[in-house]
């Protein structure tokens, strides 16, 4: 990582994870009352998004960059180095990635470190100590990585070495416990944050069952995959996958997630769900047999409660919302 060019005197700058959560909003807090700049960096993918982020850093009135990592953390969460957590969430690898990431990026932000909002111990598998170290040495940053929350609890990284920020203004915070971040946004002003239990679907037990069937039944899964298996209710017929539409929002939702290669079936005579069908591999059209597993569950949980047949089914027309006849 180059250097930047800034004189001993210049203010340096900060690039710190930000999801708008409790503890990296305290990051922030602590690193520009210690003097120095900050922007933040927030990620999305299939499994999150950057909303609460941005809400929570047009509050603070810091700059945010808004990185999609699709791709990269597809593959994270096929073959993570370091397992899972107890639902389908590589927290190690992700935060490696999500480090790594900010690393490539930060001279073109003209950032001089990374931060993040880390504490020691607050979550036993992905923030002890070893973890911790796992991370700084996975994703390349190594020592212009700073834990600004329990950094006097951890040996001294470049950023205090080279004086660009007082150590002694930084913090000892450490456990499960979050008692004292509470007290110090309380102290601080800051009334407004994300609950420490929102964010990553992959911490889900529901949704991790469905991405798990989807990983063993299409390995080469993507993110358009993902987001079809977040959106109803999920059935596999053979090698197709079959969503069903809930509500109309995520009746609405199908139509916007449907491939060309997909089917959008619904009930001729009677409102009622949609259901999306996407039979693998993508060059595959469902056959006979899973349309009509499509029209009894569309039946079944129809206002009609009984099965249907396909003759009494439509596909909708995706562009204009109109309805042709079902073959």
């Amino acid at each position: 990582m180059a250097e930047n060019g800034k004189g001993s005197c210049a203010k340096r700058r900060a690039l710190v994870l930000f999801s708008g959560g409790l503890d990296s909003v305290l990051a922030v807090e602590l690193l520009r009352r210690c003097g120095l700049e900050v922007t933040g960096m927030t990620f999305t993918s299939p499994f999150f998004g950057s909303a609460a982020a941005e809400e929570a850093a047009a509050r603070m009135g810091i700059e945010l960059e808004v990185v999609d990592i699709t791709s990269r953390h597809l593959e994270v969460v096929r073959r993570p180095r370091y397992g899972y957590g107890k639902n389908m969430n590589p927290c190690i690898d992700c935060h490696a990635l999500m480090v790594r990431v900010a690393a490539e990026l930060m001279d073109g932000l003209e950032a001089d470190f990374i931060a993040t909002g880390e504490v020691l111990g607050e979550r036993p598998k992905s923030q002890n100590r070893q973890a911790l170290d796992l991370v700084a040495g996975a994703s390349g940053a190594g020592e212009l990585l700073l834990r600004p929350l329990s950094a006097r609890l951890l040996p001294e990284t470049r950023p205090e070495k080279e004086g660009w920020v007082d150590r002694e203004c930084l913090l000892d915070l450490s456990g499960r416990s979050r008692r004292r971040q509470m007290d110090l946004a309380e102290e601080w002003g800051i009334g407004e944050y994300q609950s420490p239990a929102g964010g990553c679907l992959l911490t889900d037990a529901s949704f991790s069952g469905r991405l798990k069937e989807l990983m063993s039944r299409v390995p080469a899964f993507d993110g358009s995959d993902v987001e079809a298996v977040r959106a109803g209710r999920i059935f596999w017929s053979g090698s197709t996958l079959i969503v069903l539409g809930r509500r109309h929002e995520e009746n609405m939702r199908l139509v916007e997630l449907a491939l060309p290669s997909d089917r959008l079936l619904r009930e001729r005579d009677a409102p009622g769900p949609t259901a999306l069908l996407r039979a693998y591999p993508r060059s595959a059209s469902p056959n006979r047999r899973e349309i009509a597993e499509a029209a009894r569950l569309l039946g079944v949980y129809g206002k009609g409660k009984k099965p249907l047949a396909p003759r009494e089914l439509v596909e909708v027309e995706r562009r204009r919302g109109e309805a042709e006849p079902a073959s």
